[in-house]
């Protein structure tokens, strides 16, 4: 799915008004299920994700996260639901990149589990179990932030600093997955991703509620971006925000001659990928596309000469947030 543009206008338009009374329930409800307790796992649990439906940043954030804890000597799993994946509809599973493809597994998972442990399934507490059998002693959920099932001891939101929180409604209004307000008293760390006066205006209101703010951005690999600097590029991207992909892409020296935007999630059909091939061909361009695509992609068809640039969370405090972090996992 896609989301509609005017979830991202400054303001609630037409459409989102006439949506309102729906809204009001949906944010109703979340905000109720929010408050609920949740069970304690054995290990600390730090829960990534974000205000709204849609791409943020959490995969990479999540991925950012596990990399810092194994620094200090902690041995990080990862929880998914798996999204796209029939794993999350089953009993957990311990997920295998190798081995696994992404109709199991989903995409995000997938990318994960080439970094740590990674463990699929909508029921949290299982996947909880599974993960500290296979060792970790610290757990990093990629989205949860709004399901209370399992207890969290550092809670970081993620945000576009570019889009914030879009028009500020409640789905389908607009794109926030709860009322800001009920979502930020559930919030230990927000951190905002590029840059944007639709970020500095949600750090504001983080702030004014003690909520720490941090700053980062996403930086790509420098191996891949040398292969397509100063190269003709056709580019494609399934992602929340594929017109972010495609910016990275010419800030790393691409010349983009032409781009496609699939929804979120979205499986390519043989079709689709027949019709980019030719579309490089004939531009004599590269075709390129992100990790989670390929990801999406590999194991179902073919992904030769399809091109990725991988992309890395880098953070402006790198050091106070690894302080927080393991403040907030040590039961400061």
């Amino acid at each position: 799915m896609r989301a509609p543009a005017f979830w991202w206008e400054q303001e609630p338009g037409a459409a989102s008004t006439l949506l309102t009374p729906v809204a009001a329930v949906w944010g109703l409800v979340a905000a109720r299920r929010m408050v609920r307790s949740g069970s304690r796992a054995d290990v600390p649990v730090i829960c990534v994700g974000n205000y709204v439906a849609g791409g943020a940043g959490k995969t990479p954030t999540a991925i950012a996260c596990a990399y810092l804890l194994r620094q200090k000597g902690w041995r990080p799993a990862f929880l998914s639901r798996g999204y796209g994946g029939s794993a999350s509809r089953g009993a957990p599973l311990r997920v295998d990149a190798l081995k696994h493809d992404s109709r199991l597994a989903g995409d995000e998972a997938l990318l994960l589990a080439q970094h740590a442990p990674t463990v699929v399934a909508a029921d949290r507490i299982k996947a909880a179990r599974v993960a500290q059998a296979a060792g970790c002693d610290v757990i990093v959920m990629d989205d949860g932030l709004q399901n209370p099932s399992l207890s969290k001891d550092f809670r970081v939101a993620v945000a576009d600093a570019e889009t914030g929180i879009g028009n500020g409604a409640c789905i389908p209004a607009g794109p926030l997955r709860a009322p800001l307000e009920a979502q930020l008293a559930l919030t230990d760390a927000l951190i905002l991703i590029g840059q944007g006066e639709a970020g500095d205006r949600l750090a504001g209101r983080a702030l004014a509620r003690g909520i720490a703010v941090f700053r980062a951005h996403l930086r790509p690999d420098d191996f891949a971006a040398s292969k397509i600097s100063l190269q003709r590029v056709v580019a494609f991207a399934g992602i929340g925000r594929p017109e972010k992909f495609f910016a990275t892409l010419e800030a790393a020296g691409a010349n983009v001659v032409d781009a496609y935007s699939f929804d979120d999630h979205q499986m390519l059909t043989e079709a689709n990928l027949r019709s980019l091939r030719e579309t490089a061909r004939k531009a004599n361009a590269l075709l390129v596309t992100t990790e989670k695509d390929i990801a999406r992609l590999r194991g179902l068809t073919d992904i030769s000469g399809i091109e990725t640039l991988p992309v890395t969370l880098r953070f402006e405090d790198e050091r106070a947030f690894v302080d927080l972090m393991l403040s907030k996992i040590n039961g400061g």
